[in-house]
Parts: structure tokens; C-alpha cells; sequence
């Protein structure tokens, strides 16, 4: 687990030196850690270390380590794709959903957040890329989805997610994520205000900070390899 602390202070290094190089703020920029295949123990060595918000991508995985760890009232992010029968227990756990990309899902969450719990902070994923292989709207479809969840009781509509097709040039990746800053300026413009940008991971958080990242999502440089799910 010392490992882990370890791991951790190295991702801050490079946030804070990426951010450095662009002239921004480093406090500017949370770092979720991605915790999903590893257990409690591990998010509770990231959270010893002063880490406190975990994305999850395994809804059922997630509940479990939620309940676990609930004593040390973590910030929970879920991240991955949402199937409609988990819409419930996403809603009544989770602080954050990255991942929405229809209507329906941000419905179904909105309809089960429970009313005594602050609204649900979500962002919608966009498939800048366009692979059929992730989720995520067309940018194109963005505006209308974002009008359609600013909408919605209990969500609150925080900003864009996305993850560019993998790309080892640095350019390529800047590329992919200047589009979903420009998406965002052109939802600004027709006045909703958005201040997340959920991008850049392991491999492409220099690029993304570069860019505008306001959170970036990193698991394997914090926990070590993936386990198995």
C-alpha cells in the first residue's frame, strides 16, 4: 500500500507540472482516482495517502465498496456505461455521473435521487471520436441532450466527458480534446454555463490539462496494473 501513496504523489507531481507549463493553477484540477477491480483496501490506502474522490465503472463492485468505506465520506464518480437497470443505485449512491449519453438515463436518475441527498452532479460523455466501440453522444446531439438534463430535478448539469480515441502524439491528443473544449464554448454560447471537463487519463493527462481538463481520471498510474473484473 505504500506503493499506492507513492503512485499518488507522483500523478500530483505531474499535475502540478503540467499545469505549471501551461500557466494554470494546479488547484484548478481535481484527479479522480480510478479505483474500479481494486478493492477497499486499496481505496483506503489512496485515501490515507489524501486522496478522497474514487471513480467506479462496475455499479455493483462500486455499492459494495461504498458501504464499506462509508465512515470516511468519500466523493464517488461513476464513470463507465450505465445500463438502464442500474439507474437506481447509481442515483442514490454515487456523488457524480460522468457517463450519461440519452435522455432516458439522465431521466431514470433523476426520478431516483432520492430528495433528502444534494442533486446528482452530472456530465455528459461525448464520442469525439465516433467509435463504435464507447459511448457517448454525437457532439453534434450535445446541445440538445444538455437543454433536455438542465431541465431535470435533481441534476445538476456540471460539464463534458470524454475519452479520445488512444493516441501516443501528443498533437493527435490535444486534437481530440481542443474539440470538446470548443463543444463546450458553443454550449456556453447558447447560455449554459458548464465548468467540468472530465478528460485525460494515465496516458494523456499532460495534453488534456494543456487543454482545459478540470478533472482528470487516473487508475492504472495510482493502483498499478488492472485486475480482472
Amino acid at each position: 500500500m505504500d506503493t499506492i501513496d507513492a503512485n499518488l504523489q507522483a500523478v500530483k507531481a505531474r499535475i502540478a507540472t503540467a499545469a505549471e507549463q501551461c500557466g494554470r493553477n494546479p488547484a484548478g484540477i481535481e484527479l479522480l482516482a480510478v479505483s474500479k477491480t481494486f478493492g477497499a483496501d486499496a481505496v483506503r490506502a489512496a485515501n490515507t495517502a489524501g486522496q478522497r474522490a474514487f471513480g467506479e465503472n462496475y455499479v455493483q463492485e462500486a455499492v459494495d465498496k461504498i458501504s464499506a468505506l462509508s465512515g470516511l465520506h468519500l466523493e464517488w464518480h461513476f464513470i463507465g456505461p450505465i445500463q438502464s437497470n442500474k439507474t437506481r443505485q447509481i442515483a442514490e449512491h454515487f456523488d457524480w455521473v460522468h457517463s450519461i449519453d440519452r435522455l432516458k438515463i439522465a431521466e431514470r436518475l433523476a426520478t431516483a435521487r432520492p430528495a433528502t441527498l444534494a442533486p446528482l452532479q452530472v456530465c455528459i460523455q461525448v464520442n469525439i471520436g465516433d467509435e463504435a466501440s464507447k459511448g457517448g453522444v454525437a457532439p453534434g446531439d450535445a446541445l440538445a441532450l444538455a437543454r433536455d438534463i438542465s431541465a431535470l430535478p435533481q441534476l445538476r448539469l456540471r460539464g463534458l466527458m470524454s475519452i479520445p480515441p488512444a493516441s501516443t502524439d501528443v498533437a493527435v491528443q490535444r486534437g481530440y480534446f481542443a474539440q470538446v473544449v470548443a463543444l463546450r464554448s458553443e454550449l456556453a454560447a447558447e447560455g449554459l454555463a458548464l465548468d467540468t471537463l472530465s478528460m485525460g487519463m494515465s496516458a494523456d493527462l499532460e495534453a488534456a490539462i494543456a487543454e482545459g481538463a478540470t478533472i482528470v481520471r487516473v487508475g492504472t498510474a495510482i493502483f498499478g496494473a488492472r485486475q480482472r473484473h
